[in-house]
């Protein structure tokens, strides 16, 4: 259960995003790969206390929803072949201070307080099919974190990706979530 969980709670503390000029049209991703990290496992006395109040004001300036896709494939690279994200949880939530400090937290390997409820209202979730690919429509232009996992099988980690990217208004933007 905690496979699931992780993905779903990275998704929802990352919540947040600044608009962007309007742009059109199919583009390949040229996001920057922020982390990359191992989970640790993360129970709710483990967490570490969120410092930034959750900014309504903020928050109030985002849109919800709007004409925007993004679509890729989760994948992880080993020593021993490219893993396939099949079945798994992938995450986008826009850029803010207070999705900011969970990416930042993230980075150092660990899980900050549950996000605010109301930061739920703009993170959208999918899963990807057999193959890790996803598609997500429906989303407002922004800056935001992408953000997936799946397990190393020569660890038995679960390593989790966050990349950042942007979305102008009607675009559709591909994204190789991996590393």
């Amino acid at each position: 259960m905690r496979h699931i969980l992780l993905p779903l709670l990275l998704g929802t503390v990352l919540a947040g995003c600044q608009a962007l000029p309007p742009s059109s049209g199919t583009q390949r991703d040229d996001s920057v790969d922020i982390t990359d990290i191992s989970e640790k496992p993360a129970t709710d006395t483990g967490r570490v206390p969120r410092q930034v109040d959750f900014p309504a004001d903020e928050y109030a300036a985002l849109e919800k929803t709007g004409n925007a896709a993004l679509s890729g494939r989760l994948t992880l690279d080993t020593p021993s072949g490219t893993v396939v994200g099949a079945g798994e949880t992938v995450s986008v939530a826009p850029v803010t201070t207070y999705s900011a400090e969970a990416a930042e937290q993230a980075l150092a390997g660990r899980a900050v307080e549950r996000a605010d409820p109301r930061a739920r209202a703009y993170t959208h979730t999918t899963r990807t099919d057999g193959n890790g690919y996803f598609m997500l429509r429906g989303l407002p232009s922004g800056h935001f974190y992408v953000s997936g996992s799946l397990v190393d099988p020569s660890s038995g980690q679960r390593k989790v990706i966050i990349h950042e990217t942007r979305l102008g208004d009607g675009q559709h933007r591909e994204i190789q979530l991996n590393r």
